[in-house]
């Protein structure tokens, strides 16, 4: 099993992207990326933009020989959008290539007509049919029932989580399950992987999580005692106080808890919890994000600029 993670907040952009190649099959597992649209009053900044960019081209050479593609749930950092902003993976940018992957999700149920437009958006725009991701599909690849994007019986409704083993390893990938709901996590134990890789809670809310932050370490101890190779990141890494809740955690539950960049082996880029200090360090002219979005700037002298002024960074 070659488990190769695309796209998080680690590596810089909002997504839990990952592939997974077992035998002849490769799996591509939520192909999308977004960039918070502000934070802090700003918008994202040309390192962001351009490391989004390259991203983007990964995601797409990476899908011309998928074998499936799986999306947890029709959220805009984890799927290719019909209405994509520019930074964003556009439907139209999937459609150029060519490949013949199957995709899997759990159907639509829900009567919010955004996410409803997502599907059909993927369906019309690819011209492929989504497959219902429920059960055992093969010795290989399994799909949960649909668990909480979060907390129970929220406004975000749920995800689909997967299971892939080559039958003597197994991995789950548990999107955006933000460690809030206990029979989530026990789900995950239930079937003894050796790798996770989860969305972390999102503690840069701040006032959402008062009231929550106990029982979300709870169930990440939880999980770190249970499994041999945790990779938390997402929500989690949108503020540098994510990274020590990974020391902590790998400390108290004496397992690997690391975050996406130190399992693919690069530096850590928290470019969005680091949004102020780029722009602080890297002006940015009021009209460059209208610029950029009608093709007339791009973000490759901001990504040399980054390149010489910080040793982390890595693009």
């Amino acid at each position: 099993m070659k488990i190769k993670i695309i796209g998080t907040e680690s590596l810089g952009v909002r997504g839990l992207s990952c592939i997974v190649e077992i035998g002849s099959r490769k799996i591509f597992i939520d192909p999308g990326l977004a960039l918070g649209y502000l934070r802090n009053g700003l918008m994202p900044h040309p390192v962001q933009v351009g490391v989004g960019r390259i991203i983007r081209s990964r995601i797409l050479e990476e899908l011309t020989d998928a074998t499936d593609v799986v999306i947890s749930h029709f959220h805009g950092d984890h799927v290719p959008l019909y209405d994509a902003n520019p930074y964003q993976l556009a439907v139209n940018q999937v459609k150029e290539i060519q490949s013949n992957f199957k995709i899997w999700a759990s159907k639509c149920a829900e009567s919010n007509d955004k996410i409803k437009k997502r599907e059909e958006g993927i369906i019309l725009g690819l011209k492929k049919d989504i497959y219902e991701a429920k059960g055992w599909i093969d010795d290989s690849l399994y799909f949960f029932d649909p668990v909480p994007h979060g907390e129970l019986n929220t406004h975000q409704g749920n995800v689909t989580m997967t299971k892939i083993t080559d039958g003597e390893n197994v991995f789950i990938h548990a999107s955006d399950i933000q460690l809030l709901a206990d029979s989530t996590v026990n789900n995950i134990l239930e079937c003894e992987p050796d790798i996770v890789l989860a969305s972390g809670p999102p503690i840069y809310l701040e006032n959402y999580m008062k009231g929550r932050t106990e029982k979300a370490w709870n169930n990440a101890l939880k999980l770190a005692r249970g499994v041999s190779t945790l990779i938390l990141d997402h929500h989690l890494l949108r503020s540098e106080e994510g990274l020590e809740w990974l020391v902590k955690l790998s400390e108290l539950s004496g397992n690997r808890v690391i975050c996406a960049a130190d399992f693919v082996g690069i530096e850590r880029h928290l470019l969005e919890a680091r949004r102020s200090k780029l722009y602080e360090d890297m002006p940015v002219p009021d009209d460059w994000h209208h610029l950029y979005a009608e093709n007339k700037v791009d973000a490759e002298v901001y990504l040399d600029a980054a390149r010489e002024k910080y040793e982390w960074f890595r693009y």
